[in-house]
């Protein structure tokens, strides 16, 4: 797509551009706020059906606040050096704490493949499993759960975003 181009995106082809975008991105920038006053965490993710799950310490200011009030937003953006360039989604929704089952099973497969390096961390002969991730890292699995979700796009045309159907 190019700045002059008049065919503006159908809602598959949106879901389909956000999709693609997310899924080619490692950080997600997690906001959430308490009594006035905002704050911003960026996290790796994995991406499963505009699901977000990620890793992250249940101490840390942004699950703290966001189990509170029980609200965050998100953006994902690709690396951008000019105006051109700039592409990303905006996102509000909930953060929740995922147990042990199938779907942290599906969660910690697709996050060790996405960030092998991970592995590095735990004995070749460890087991790799969400407890021994929590122990290992002192962190929980969460889920990022978009409720509202804009894609933007300056390749379309300059200031281009589109609410997605989810």
């Amino acid at each position: 797509m190019n700045t002059t181009n008049s065919h503006y995106p159908s809602d598959q082809e949106l879901k389909r551009l956000a999709e693609d975008l997310i899924m080619g991105q490692n950080t997600m920038t997690l906001a959430t706020a308490q009594n006035n006053t905002a704050w911003a965490a960026p996290v790796y993710y994995v991406s499963i059906e505009f699901k977000l799950y990620f890793f992250s310490d249940p101490t840390s200011r942004h699950i703290q606040e966001s189990m509170k009030s029980d609200q965050a937003s998100a953006a994902i953006f690709y690396p951008a050096s000019t105006w051109q360039e700039i592409r990303g989604v905006q996102m509000s929704g909930k953060i929740r704490s995922i147990s042990l089952g199938l779907e942290s099973m599906k969660a910690l497969g697709a996050y060790l493949k996405k960030f092998p390096f991970t592995k590095e961390f735990f004995d070749s002969n460890q087991q790799m499993n969400l407890d021994a991730f929590v122990k290992r890292f002192r962190v929980k699995l969460y889920r990022f759960q978009p409720i509202l979700l804009y894609y933007l796009d300056n390749q379309i045309r300059f200031g281009f975003r589109e609410r997605v159907p989810l």
